[in-house]
């Protein structure tokens, strides 16, 4: 029996950049409940309090949430209010290295948008990702711009040789994030592992890029069962069997 589920957050528990819907919302409360729940994304925590935490509900136990923003590189837990366990920012040099590298892969993979909304390339402190059309760009848009990721693929071939020493990831609809080497998913995984003491075959992860190159991959990659998900639709399916097995009902 899993003790923690934990989960990516565009595409899995929300469309990209939109809110939780109530059924989402009233099912995770439920499994806060009966289980420990995580939430791994690219996000940073404003996106996360905007999106997820303001959706939740009243009642809901955030003493069994945590949070790990920029593909957990920071870490949050909930003791009367909410707290930072670490962030593994960039320096100053690091930053400049990563724009440039990341302005050049755009422009050499010939992919650069006509039209966007809003800021390509975000600095998230621990994490700087690229968002294709722009971090406000509208969810239909978005989802048509890559949908089978080869575009973003072209552009991660490109960036890897200019920023050899960086982890480059494949996230929501139109991203791609930038960490340090070997701060990823799988680090917060870790992380959850030493923080919490539920250990790896407790969990169950639920993400929609569980493929090579996808920043879902190293936790399926660091031991982690994982089940790929198309849709948010489809995870709350996956939640409610979860609840299914441990007896919860939502009566």
């Amino acid at each position: 029996m899993k003790r923690m589920m934990v989960f990516d957050l565009d595409g899995t528990l929300a469309e990209s950049k939109a809110l939780l819907d109530s059924e989402m919302s009233s099912l995770l409360g439920r499994l806060m409940n009966v289980a420990r729940v995580a939430v791994i994304s690219g996000a940073d925590w404003p996106q996360f309090e905007k999106q997820l935490m303001t959706q939740l509900p009243q009642n809901a136990r955030l003493d069994n949430l945590s949070i790990l923003p920029t593909c957990g590189t920071k870490f949050y837990k909930y003791a009367g209010d909410w707290q930072k366990q670490y962030s593994e920012d960039f320096t100053p040099e690091e930053r400049v290295r990563i724009i440039e590298g990341m302005e050049k892969a755009i422009t050499e993979s010939g992919f650069k948008p006509e039209q966007t909304w809003g800021e390509l390339i975000e600095d998230r402190g621990s994490q700087i990702t690229f968002s294709a059309l722009g971090q406000d760009a509208p969810v239909p848009v978005k989802k048509v711009w890559d949908p089978d990721f080869a575009k973003r693929q072209k552009i991660k071939a490109i960036l890897d040789p200019i920023l050899p020493d960086f982890t480059v990831r494949l996230g929501g609809a139109t991203s791609i994030d930038i960490t340090k080497p070997g701060i990823d998913k799988a680090y917060g995984i870790e992380k959850i592992v030493e923080i919490l003491g539920v250990e790896k075959d407790e969990m169950l992860f639920v993400g929609d890029a569980l493929f090579p190159g996808g920043n879902d991959y190293p936790v399926k990659e660091c031991g982690v069962d994982s089940i790929m998900t198309r849709d948010p639709e489809e995870t709350k399916r996956i939640i409610e069997t979860f609840l299914a097995v441990t007896g919860e009902s939502s009566d």
